[in-house]
């Protein structure tokens, strides 16, 4: 998969999200929403299978200088997932269990190609809050 010369932060956006999409699709996932969006939250990419509604974060770098790409989801923007997801859920009415995925790929800046594509399944589950309930 190409898209040309891949020096503008955008097109290494878009190029890797849809080298997402490509990849949930060959896993048997239904793209629900592409950047979707609700006030200040968004989620790159959400899908579903029979039993699963993935909220998936894409992260696509040109290098590596000490942090693979998937390192790049900070505490805040699993934080702001879990809530786009909430209000997504909320919103659709989703049955479905939910699913926060990362997917991490590294490209080469020079001739566009995937050099890696990671999928993490999972790759965080939020913390469970209650209360006026002892757990």
């Amino acid at each position: 998969m190409t898209f040309g010369h891949l020096h503008i932060k955008n097109e290494v956006g878009v190029f890797g999200e849809n080298a997402a999409v490509d990849l949930l699709k060959n896993k048997g996932f239904r793209i629900l929403e592409r950047n979707w969006k609700m006030g200040h939250l968004e989620v790159d990419i959400i899908a579903e299978d029979k039993t699963t509604i993935a909220f998936v974060e894409v992260k696509t770098r040109t290098s590596v200088f000490g942090k693979r790409p998937e390192e790049f989801v900070d505490k805040d923007k699993r934080h702001h997932m879990v809530s786009a997801a909430n209000v997504y859920i909320k919103t659709k009415r989703s049955t479905k269990t939910p699913r926060f995925d990362i997917i991490g790929i590294l490209t080469d800046k020079d001739n566009s190609q995937i050099l890696e594509i990671e999928h993490y399944e999972g790759a965080f589950i939020p913390k469970l809050r209650a209360y006026g309930v002892q757990i």
